[in-house]
């Protein structure tokens, strides 16, 4: 596109004008027909809201706008994927979007669809964070992107093959991206074809119209003229100026890479250090995003080495200890343990804390959810039944309560069959005849999710697995494997008499039945 900068009265008058990467712009629209009657395979738009994903969703609508009526013979889907924890103006901005495309394409008789798709509530970021325990996201543990990105488009995408049974998935992304985008964009190309085979999804291709396109050209062309579903795209431009930030694609497979060091994306992202998008914002006048910022890094306080012990359970939710063993010298080992799940009084803690920063936003005017309801009755699931700190207290409706003054539909099936006075029974005992409590409250669980079965098959494996956990204090626990000289990491961490005599009140509970 020229280097200077030439605002134009409609879309038309620029495609005649212009040209990017060297080609001009109307003979990119008429390769983006072609391909499109080419072939039955219907389309999908990955849509992130950012410049490039608009990019390519306006020269597909002008595209397929400018075919006759007849010509429209397939459906264009377009696809955005929201995490539940994005950037909240970018939400807003998306979800504004796919109402006027929505609109403006049935009103223009365009075959056009927009839609959105979020992870499963049982694999949201706040149910696996708050609710399992898992540590925040680091560039060594990165288990959001498959979960909250990745399945739910691929489920659409594979829906769509399944129904079609081939599709063409259009993407905004370009190799002046970055060098490692560049090598998954040529490594899937098809020779003597403007497609490539998806990665990983078969009956998928992938369409990227703008590959060679320059950062310059991306806002040389969104700049230059009205958004062909109506307005402008002056306010994304005013958001990247203001955060000095990227933003993150729309990822369907684990090789494209998700998000670069300064991007939009998540706005509980750990993976980076610093949130300079979010900074960004904070900085251009957006002060109400502080309170979100200093939650992130929160959790970002947590990944650093040195507070792991601080905020995470020395066992892992296998309910054993892990230890890992790292070569000091040529004469010494040092040992390690592998920490496990945020320890529940943290996940406690910050599940207050953030459905406080809700609240004060949305007294402050502001429309927003930090979390679903839909994420907390998952969350109280997990805490119910953790497998190392059963949570029998039931704290999440209290939680939600203080915070709010009002209750939840909190589903009656959704709570466990024992209380915190149980507990508090248990606990007693526990101490009285040096028992974990909480291992009979594992055991009197198991023995509830098995009452009233005529077969109650695997019992005792189930009863063994869980004798075989580690149970008591991690002093107990480094104790009693010194003694007994288990090798480090094996699973007879347990000596055989505890075995036999917990082995024997398993069977006693059974036979209550």
């Amino acid at each position: 596109m020229s280097t200077s900068q030439t605002t134009y009265s409609s879309m038309d008058e620029m495609l005649q004008n212009e040209s990017a990467a060297g080609r001009p712009l109307t003979d990119l629209i008429g390769e983006i027909q072609s391909i499109y009657l080419g072939d039955d395979k219907p389309w999908v738009i990955g849509f992130s809201g950012g410049k490039d994903s608009t990019t390519i969703l306006s020269l597909i609508y002008v595209a397929i706008e400018n075919l006759k009526p007849e010509k429209r013979h397939k459906h264009i889907y377009v696809i955005s994927s929201d995490t539940l924890v994005e950037t909240p103006m970018v939400v807003d901005m998306i979800e504004s979007v796919i109402t006027t495309i929505n609109e403006k394409a049935k009103t223009n008789g365009l075959p056009m669809s927009a839609h959105q798709v979020h992870p499963k509530m049982d694999q949201t970021f706040w149910t696996n964070l708050l609710g399992k325990g898992y540590p925040a996201p680091t560039q060594n543990f990165r288990w959001c992107t498959e979960r909250m990105k990745i399945d739910p488009v691929s489920e659409f995408i594979l829906d769509k093959v399944t129904r079609f049974g081939e599709v063409v998935v259009v993407l905004g992304a370009r190799s002046d991206e970055s060098a490692s985008r560049a090598q998954v964009i040529a490594k899937h190309k098809i020779d003597g074809s403007s497609l490539s085979r998806h990665s990983s999804l078969p009956g998928a291709f992938t369409y990227m119209p703008i590959e060679d396109w320059t950062f310059d050209d991306v806002w040389l062309y969104l700049l230059g003229a009205p958004a062909p579903w109506g307005g402008d795209h002056f306010e994304l431009f005013d958001l990247y100026k203001d955060s000095s930030a990227g933003e993150c694609p729309l990822v369907i497979d684990t090789k494209t890479p998700s998000c670069g060091n300064s991007r939009f994306g998540c706005w509980t992202c750990t993976v980076v250090t610093k949130d300079r998008a979010m900074e960004g914002l904070i900085d251009s006048g957006e002060t109400w995003l502080q309170e979100l910022k200093d939650f992130r890094d929160q959790l970002y306080h947590s990944t650093l080495p040195e507070n792991k012990e601080i905020y995470r359970n020395y066992k892992r939710r296998t309910g054993k200890v892990q230890y890992a063993r790292k070569n000091i010298d040529s004469d010494a080992t040092e040992v390690k343990t592998i920490p496990g799940p945020y320890w529940m009084e943290r996940r406690q803690i910050w599940l207050k804390e953030l459905l406080n920063i809700e609240k004060k936003l949305r007294d402050a005017g502001r429309d927003i959810t930090l979390i679903q309801p839909e994420e907390l009755y998952a969350i109280r699931r997990e805490w119910m039944f953790d497998p190392n700190e059963p949570d029998w207290a039931d704290t999440v409706p209290k939680i939600y309560r203080d915070v709010y003054g009002t209750d939840l539909d909190w589903a009656d099936q959704d709570a466990g069959s024992f209380t915190q006075t149980d507990a508090d029974i248990l606990n007693s005992l526990g101490t009285e005849f040096d028992v974990p409590a909480e291992l009979v409250m594992k055991l009197l669980e198991l023995e509830h999710a098995m009452d009233g079965l005529s077969r109650r098959k695997g019992l005792y494996k189930k009863v063994d697995s869980l004798l075989k956990q580690d149970w008591g204090t991690y002093e107990d626990i480094r104790e009693k494997m010194v003694k007994n000289k288990h090798q480090i990491g094996l699973d007879k961490n347990i000596d055989k008499g505890y075995d036999e005599r917990l082995l024997e009140l398993a069977k006693e509970l059974e036979s209550l039945n």
